[in-house]
C-alpha cells in the first residue's frame, strides 16, 4: 500500500493558475470595493483611499423597521419556497425515474426549462402570466417565483441520485 504525498500530485501549469487567479480577481474585486465603501465616512464622493471608516451607516440600516420587515419576509419566502421545491422536485424526480409514461421527456424538459432560460426571461414570463390572470401580487406570488427556480435544482439533484441507486 503506497502513501500518496502532496509532491506526487500533478500541479497545474503556472499560466493556468495565473489565469484562474486573474479571473477570480476580476469577478470578486468589484464586490469587495463596493463592500469597502459601505464603511466610508464620506457618502457624497467615491474617492480612494477612503477618507475614513465608520459603522454609522450599518447602525442606521440595522435600526430601520423596514429593513427587518424585508429580512423577515425574505426568510419566510425562502423557507416556504424551499419546502415546496423539495416536495415537488422530489416527487417529480421519483415519477420520471420510476415510471414510463407518454410525455415523460416533455415533463423533464418543462421542469428543466427555468434553468435553461436566462433568469430574466423566466421572471418576465412569470410576471406577465400573473398579470394576465389578474392575480394580485402577494407573499404567495413571490414564493411561486422562487419555488420555480428551486424546483429545478431539487429535481436535477434528486434525479441524479435516483439514477445512481
Amino acid at each position: 500500500m503506497s502513501v500518496r504525498t502532496t509532491t506526487d500530485t500533478p500541479r497545474a501549469p503556472l499560466a493556468l493558475t495565473t489565469s484562474a487567479v486573474l479571473v477570480l480577481l476580476f469577478l470578486h474585486l468589484p464586490i469587495w470595493v463596493i463592500f469597502l465603501y459601505a464603511f466610508t465616512t464620506d457618502v457624497a464622493a467615491f474617492t480612494f483611499p477612503l477618507p475614513g471608516i465608520t459603522f454609522e451607516w450599518w447602525g442606521k440600516a440595522l435600526s430601520r423597521v423596514d429593513f427587518w420587515a424585508a429580512l423577515w419576509l425574505s426568510v419566510r419566502v425562502a423557507s416556504v419556497a424551499t419546502l415546496i421545491a423539495l416536495l415537488l422536485g422530489t416527487l417529480a424526480a421519483a415519477a420520471v425515474h420510476r415510471s414510463r409514461f407518454f410525455g415523460r421527456e416533455v415533463v423533464s424538459l418543462l421542469l428543466l426549462l427555468p434553468i435553461a432560460l436566462p433568469g430574466i426571461v423566466t421572471g418576465i414570463a412569470l410576471r406577465s402570466s400573473i398579470g394576465m390572470f389578474d392575480i394580485p401580487f402577494s407573499f404567495w406570488t413571490i414564493v411561486v417565483g422562487h419555488a420555480t427556480f428551486c424546483v429545478v435544482t431539487v429535481y436535477n439533484n434528486t434525479l441524479a441520485r435516483f439514477r445512481r441507486t
